[in-house]
């Protein structure tokens, strides 16, 4: 299964408890790296979700938004401690009564001190169970969207395999002509240069020319490492790191073609054969 590592997937959730969010970024990046970005209340769900995405997920650097809207933050209500602000006015009163020059304190005042004022505690356990469902929801959506990415890629790969193949075959069929050529040039060149033709020196020579030029092993490579990729696209696992390295092997075996060439024809084919592997390479990268 091609998944590629570039996706987006958003999805909500509704209860008594309010409105939950939740969004998941990814990126390519070599492994899996995930980042979070959770209400205070959903902290401790970190660890699992983590869980899930490494079980979901093989590489790639992941963003998780999750945002929590209660369900009527009109109704927010506030404890007020009334003996500690009894206390708190008794003392600053007393302390007035000393001063000659006593401050005004206000409501604000005392509310501002620590303990006289809080928010009753919530009860997020409905709001985190509901977390957890939904961030698993948003990872299979997610885990869809890279598989429809990565799978629009297949036709690319194919065309290229396809392509490379044929110039693969080109050049093993030209191979023949192009030593006849070379023998041809050789024995005009002692001929122009007025040598006697020693049959003996013309075969070593051949002999020498045909173990520079030889790439039979260069070209049944490329189609080794052709093939693998294309059996690798064929896998359930992830595939991107593999191809990652036919990628570098492929491109290893067509600049030993390119350097070995004794035609111009050999020459373009190397280049063409250059040209797409690195536009694979390029998809490759944002591959899982």
């Amino acid at each position: 299964m091609i998944r590629s590592m570039t996706a987006f997937s958003r999805r909500d959730a509704q209860g008594d408890w309010g409105t939950l969010t939740c969004e998941i970024r990814t990126v390519n990046h070599r492994y899996l790296e995930p980042s979070f970005r959770l209400p205070e209340a959903f902290r401790e769900l970190e660890n699992q979700f983590r869980e899930e995405l490494r079980r979901q997920l093989k590489r790639g650097k992941v963003d998780v938004s999750m945002r929590l809207q209660s369900a009527d933050t009109s109704s927010q209500s506030f404890e007020v401690s009334d003996d500690l602000a009894k206390a708190l006015n008794e003392a600053a009163n007393h302390v007035n009564r000393i001063l000659d020059n006593p401050a005004h304190i206000s409501a604000l005042d005392i509310l501002r001190w620590p303990g006289v004022m809080s928010v009753p505690e919530q009860d997020y356990g409905p709001a985190r169970a509901a977390a957890a469902e939904l961030f698993e929801e948003t990872v299979g959506e997610l885990v869809s969207v890279r598989e429809r990415e990565g799978e629009r890629l297949r036709p690319l790969f194919e065309d290229r395999l396809d392509a490379m193949s044929r110039l693969v075959s080109e050049v093993r069929e030209l191979m023949p002509e192009l030593l006849v050529a070379q023998e041809q040039s050789l024995r005009d060149r002692f001929e122009k240069a007025k040598v006697e033709l020693d049959p003996e020196r013309v075969a070593q020579e051949m002999v020498m020319l045909a173990q520079k030029s030889d790439v039979a092993e260069e070209l049944e490579r490329l189609d080794a490492h052709i093939s693998e990729v294309g059996d690798t696209l064929k896998s359930d696992d992830a595939i991107g790191r593999r191809l990652d390295f036919l990628m570098q092997e492929l491109n290893r075996e067509a600049n030993t073609l390119s350097s070995k060439s004794i035609d111009a024809r050999v020459t373009r084919a190397a280049v063409d054969l250059k040209v797409l592997i690195e536009q694979m390479r390029e998809q490759v990268q944002n591959l899982e």
